[in-house]
């Protein structure tokens, strides 16, 4: 008898029998994973939940009636009436040789506390081995983050299919052979030399300690463990902080919607900057005698020659009575604020509410009018909505894929890990950037077009579809309008008149506009190198168009999804951290709107909508804004034009920051007002995937930082407010009152399942992961087709500037840090 295939598996409950009683296996479930559910242990070593079975380590084989050999229950699938033992006196005899076997080659030393082969051998009574060792090789320290001692490996593969299939970065193998074969990087090279990203997914999946993190952490026990999330990008990647002591040892991957145990570099590994001996843990106020300077030189270990330590309360009388006194004397119009895209939800909102009832103003923004504010602008005005349709990991349900102007192997790492299964599956993917970057590599079709031609390339696409009647023309009639506009737009917009101006042949555009049209799935994703244009809304414009006359939206394995970077800028923006909405992207402008939020907030609100975060800028040097609030933001050195951003931040009479380190923006405060980082802190954050998850506090904060939501109440209070907010669960609720699309989510079902997606609206139910299946969130219900056409650049490339910038990240760096 042969172990069925999983396409074989039957559908229904498969019946059969587990150490002589009645047992059912579920649709696709091995023999192993129906024995774990019903609470049989059998031993495993190779397995790994989540991975491909291997069946290498035999440490899990199981008797079957009528069968001579015995059998791998983690690759065997139960047939109806199959009889199997794992606990026969045959059975037991093997996993215990298996098992002694492993032991007998283990190091004296061990190099975790939490071995799985040591839990195994406690468990089968396994004494001390009677067999020879093997001859251990060294240890190999060459790496930064990763221990690698190979006397501790039993050669299971974890690691291999780790680093080759979960993450697809293919640096893990095998070499030599029989006795001396062993894992190897590239080409048996030093771990630290070698091509790895140090996403660690090897680390977590190892079971003895062959593999583990720098220093000796894994013998360390920890006191406590904490289940949040990561604080870097947009994928929203839940982990565990393993803590003693109030420090962080290490960080493993959690099972999270998003990412299913996987990390990258950043998300495992960086998270020592909580402990820098530079963080920030008093207020400080800046000295009568330190006048301001955009030419400033920061120097962190010299605070006091600029700034002096004061109290809490000292520092928020300060801080709140200068920008009362400026709101009462120059006028609401005079205050300003910059919130953050790496704070929660909750800190977002309650900022916003300041400003707009506190400072009266509608004068609040972040970083996201410098990232995808144009291609939030294009999706409102083309779909309703500026989220995503579909979650990154829609691509393995996709036949095509369109990605454009991203790199999500550096910016997105673990999303970039679902792009390159879905290759491996079969799914065809389109990469259209100028900038060659690894995804490069896995693609179907590589589309090296030049730069500023986004709209070009994209149109021809669209032309060739519609002159070749590959468009939807039941989703275009029922669904969108402006279709007519659109096709006379694109008809001066053939490929061969585009060929020369992006630099793609014109064959090579139609075969692309054809597979993308014709399959039955395709997605698009975009970043950056779409949105950071002076076109960038016309160019997401074309990928909404480009979607929607194909009908490729509102279907699993279809859809728009623009990659966002930060942790919480989906949050932050649907909080209301943007100066021409309310939370909800409820206009400012709207009377219904605004009546809605003054009664909730019980305040007179500006009817006029704000400056962004440029014209806020520019309002300082006009002398027009003269206070400013700026938490978990640095525009003195991401602004464009850091000369003109520091010059902004010294002319004004106050400002007022709050930040976990002294960054260049503090340098240029009145008063610094010091906050907690991510794993200190409770709250909700949103995803690149509409996920609201919920980040749980690990650590106490140093000296004497505060919560941020502690600090923006505080500073209401000095301006008049009369706040009393306790948990951040309050705020959360006031949220729900006035944001239709998280009604339904409760603060109880985030702490119980971690994570809900939006829209929501009612309690219980699922969330929409797939939205605009049947009809769009616009006054009429259809998608709008909005044409685009070429914007020249203000500067080409001459004689004396030959070159193109083109910036991007470095996988281990991030924002400001």
């Amino acid at each position: 008898m042969t172990a069925m295939l999983p396409h074989e598996v039957a559908l229904a409950t498969i019946d059969f029998t587990l150490n002589g009683q009645p047992a059912s296996a579920l649709p696709g479930e091995t023999i192993l994973q129906a024995a774990k559910r019903l609470g049989t242990a059998i031993p495993y070593l190779c397995y790994m939940e989540g991975m491909r079975p291997d069946g290498n380590c035999r440490a899990c084989v199981v008797e079957i009636k009528g069968e001579r050999v015995l059998a791998p229950s983690c690759c065997r699938y139960p047939q109806a009436g199959m009889e199997v033992a794992s606990a026969s006196p045959r059975a037991l005899h093997s996993q215990k040789m298996v098992l002694e076997l492993l032991a007998s080659d283990m190091p004296a030393k061990t190099y975790k506390t939490d071995s799985e082969l040591d839990y195994w051998l406690g468990e089968l009574d396994v004494g001390t081995p009677r067999f020879a060792p093997r001859l251990s090789p060294n240890p190999d320290l060459s790496h930064p983050a990763i221990a690698v001692n190979l006397d501790a490996c039993i050669q299971c593969t974890r690691c291999v299919r780790a680093c080759r299939e979960e993450q697809v970065n293919d640096v893990i193998g095998y070499a030599f052979r029989g006795p001396h074969s062993e894992i190897v990087f590239d080409l048996n090279d030093p771990m630290g030399v070698s091509t790895c990203v140090a996403c660690g997914e090897c680390v977590q999946a190892c079971p003895t300690g062959a593999l583990m993190p720098a220093g000796g952490v894994g013998l360390i026990e920890a006191d406590k463990t904490v289940a949040s999330l990561c604080p870097y990008c947009g994928v929203g990647c839940q982990l565990t902080y393993h803590v003693k002591d109030n420090k962080i040892l290490r960080v493993d991957g959690r099972d999270g919607l998003a990412n299913e145990s996987r990390l990258c570099v950043k998300g495992r590994y960086g998270f020592d900057y909580v402990h820098h001996r530079q963080r920030l843990t008093t207020p400080l106020i800046r000295l009568s005698d330190a006048p301001k300077s955009a030419d400033f030189v920061m120097d962190p270990d010299d605070v006091a020659s600029v700034f002096r330590e004061a109290s809490w309360d000292e520092a928020l009388e300060v801080a709140g009575g200068r920008l009362r006194e400026i709101r009462d004397s120059k006028g609401p119009q005079a205050l300003a604020g910059f919130g953050s895209a790496k704070g929660s939800n909750e800190e977002a909102y309650l900022f916003q509410k300041l400003v707009r009832t506190g400072f009266r103003t509608n004068n609040v923004d972040h970083c996201t009018r410098l990232c995808h504010a144009s291609s939030v602008a294009a999706l409102l005005e083309g779909i309703g909505s500026g989220a995503v349709s579909n979650p990154v990991m829609d691509v393995l349900q996709a036949d095509v894929v369109l990605l454009i102007g991203a790199n999500p192997v550096v910016n997105h790492p673990v999303a970039a890990t679902w792009i390159k299964n879905a290759v491996k599956q079969g799914t065809r993917l389109i990469l259209a950037d100028p900038r060659r970057s690894e995804l490069a590599r896995h693609a179907t079709h590589y589309l090296q077009f030049k730069p500023d031609t986004d709209v070009a390339l994209l149109n021809a696409m669209m032309h060739t579809i519609v002159k070749e009647g590959l468009t939807d023309q039941a989703f275009i009639r029922d669904r969108t309008s402006g279709y007519t506009e659109l096709a006379r737009n694109v008809e001066a917009f053939s490929p061969e008149a585009m060929a020369p101006l992006c630099g793609v042949p014109a064959d090579t555009i139609r075969e692309v506009a054809r597979l993308f049209a014709t399959s039955k799935a395709s997605m698009i994703l975009w970043g950056m190198g779409i949105s950071q244009h002076v076109h960038g809304t016309d160019n997401a414009r074309c990928l909404i168009a480009l979607s929607l006359v194909t009908g490729q939206i509102g279907r699993p394995g279809t859809g728009l999804h623009p990659l966002r970077g930060q942790n919480n800028v989906q949050g932050a923006s649907d909080s209301g951290l943007i100066p021409m909405v309310f939370p909800d992207y409820q206009r400012v402008d709207s009377p219904e709107a605004r009546a809605k939020f003054e009664q909730l907030w019980d305040a007179t609100l500006d009817p006029n909508p704000g400056l962004t975060v440029v014209e806020i800028m520019d309002a300082v040097h006009a002398g027009v804004v003269r206070g400013m609030y700026i938490m978990g933001e640095n525009p003195a050195m991401s602004d464009p034009d850091v000369h003109h951003a520091r010059g902004a931040l010294a002319k004004l009479d106050c400002l007022v920051v709050q930040d976990i380190f002294l960054t260049e923006t503090c340098y240029l405060a009145d008063v610094i007002l010091p906050a907690t980082a991510f794993p200190e802190k409770t709250g909700t954050f949103t995803n690149t995937d509409r996920l609201v998850q919920l980040g749980r506090q690990a650590l106490d904060p140093p000296g004497d930082a505060k919560p941020d939501l502690w600090i923006i109440q505080e500073l209401a209070k000095r301006l008049g407010l009369t706040w009393n907010y306790g948990h951040v669960s309050e705020v959360f609720n006031e949220m729900r009152k006035g944001m239709a699309s998280i009604a339904g989510i409760t603060w109880e079902r985030l702490e119980a399942e971690s994570a809900v997606t939006y829209p929501c609206a009612q309690e219980g139910d699922p969330g929409d992961r797939v939205v605009f299946e049947e009809e769009f969130p616009t006054p009429s219900g259809r998608a709008r087709l909005v044409p685009a056409d070429i914007i020249a650049a203000d500067e080409q490339p001459d004689i004396d500037y030959p070159m193109v910038l083109i910036t991007g990240r470095q996988l281990e760096h991030w924002h400001t840090g």
